[in-house]
């Protein structure tokens, strides 16, 4: 029975109970920790060949060019070829960076504010404000390097097949400064969204005012599944293509999940007019990248079916971590009319929405009871939730039985807190 059905005598029973369990989680002096999505120790351990897929006499790439020296800047052809497939473009249609996808985004968008972009009339930071489509609940990374690069954030309502396409085709059809949108497509931060083919191509075909308008896809978590194999996505950079909008999409990704998170390599992928700026920008900056993690990472995964191999492995240590949110979102929610959450195929986040007003409440509970959480309002730019309602969830790097016990805390703690709602809205 849905809470908010209870007569004011069963709340208050209702909060007697809640607080009692919360006291007695509160006594176990528990230090838990489930705010970021880290990969855990065991998948870190995954890879550990790659410390020895190079050796010293074996530095010296296809063309017996040495790796140990500068040059290449774009990346050797063997990376290109690789991560060519993961991105799912052509190999001249791609640039190999460091080991961070966020800096390669980062200072796309920051060349686009200083100089442009292919098809701009001028600097994007000359627009009065520029401003940024930024879909929530979102990644707050994204939106972190729209505040500091001085663009508005406008929001759009993410979906479950992605975002929000009528208020999107709205804010792009009548004002220039509306220059790019964040796109997270496959397994989306934080609800686990996967872009249907329909959102795709309205993306592709949609009239902008700014004829240099931009489709940063964030496809972070292109083969992270949980067990039943990564999800079908449509290419967006051949439907941008067949819509005749080549330019629009710049697509980026990592192997920051799939490897070392520390120590992975960043790749970024588009039209060979955005390859050939970006590849000048970033000329001036680097003379090249650390090629020899390229080589050990073409080596120890061969190809796109090895990182899939790969990717196997780890969906068999953290899927039950995900079924253990579940699960226990199930038993102590389901039903009670206080709270909604997202069941991902992939990706590294649980989405739960709590009543409106209620998620810094719990986050601050949980906390104090040892449970650390994601701040509440994360997943919106800068970090306010209007509805205060939105909590992530980030399984992966607490043990299996660390995040069922984080999991019992966080879910005492929605139900203290809803129930203070109700009884409060009550009176």
């Amino acid at each position: 029975m849905s809470l908010s059905e209870l007569d004011g005598a069963a709340l208050a029973a209702k909060e007697t109970a809640a607080e009692a369990q919360y006291r007695e989680l509160c006594g176990r002096n528990l230090i838990l920790d489930m705010t970021r999505g880290k990969p855990a120790p065991d998948q870190l351990d995954l890879s550990n060949g790659l410390l020895t897929a190079v050796t010293p006499d074996d530095h010296l790439g296809e063309d017996d060019e040495d790796y140990r020296n500068y040059g290449m800047g774009t990346g050797i052809p063997e990376a290109k070829r690789l991560f060519a497939d993961f991105l799912d473009v052509a190999p001249d249609e791609i640039v190999i960076g460091g080991n961070s996808s966020l800096n390669l985004m980062y200072d796309f968008i920051a060349g686009a504010v200083l100089h442009g972009v292919p098809g701009s009339d001028r600097p994007w930071g000359q627009e009065t404000p520029p401003k940024f489509i930024c879909p929530v609940p979102g990644y707050d990374r994204h939106f972190l390097v729209c505040e500091k690069l001085g663009f508005e954030m406008v929001t759009v309502d993410m979906q479950d097949d992605g975002p929000d396409m009528d208020a999107v085709e709205a804010l792009v059809a009548d004002d220039p400064a509306v220059k790019a949108i964040w796109c997270v497509p496959k397994y989306s931060n934080p609800t686990g969204a996967v872009y249907a083919d329909t959102v795709i191509d309205r993306l592709a075909a949609m009239t902008t005012a700014a004829p240099d308008f931009r489709i940063i896809w964030d496809n972070a978590y292109a083969e992270h599944h949980l067990g039943n194999g990564p999800a079908k996505l449509k290419n967006i950079l051949e439907a941008c293509r067949a819509a005749g909008h080549p330019d629009r999409p710049v697509l980026f990704g990592s192997t920051s999940k799939i490897s070392y998170a520390g120590a992975g390599v960043a790749v970024l992928g588009g039209s060979k007019a955005n390859i050939s700026d970006i590849a000048d920008k970033m000329a001036v900056a680097n003379i090249g990248h650390d090629k020899l993690n390229q080589l050990r990472h073409t080596r120890f995964y061969g190809d796109l079916d090895g990182i899939r191999d790969h990717m196997n492995k780890h969906a068999a240590l953290i899927g039950p971590k995900f079924a253990a949110v579940d699960e226990a979102l199930n038993r102590h929610l389901a039903g009670k009319g206080i709270a909604t959450w997202t069941k991902p195929e992939g990706g590294y986040f649980v989405s739960v929405d709590v009543l409106d007003g209620c998620a810094a409440e719990i986050v601050r509970l949980a906390g104090e009871a040892g449970v650390k959480l994601t701040p509440a309002g994360a997943t919106f730019p800068k970090g306010e939730d209007p509805r205060d309602r939105n909590i992530r969830l980030a399984p992966t790097f607490p043990a299996l039985d660390e995040v069922q016990l984080s999991m019992e805390v966080f879910c005492a703690c929605v139900e203290l807190v809803c129930v203070r709602k109700l009884r409060s809205a009550g009176t």
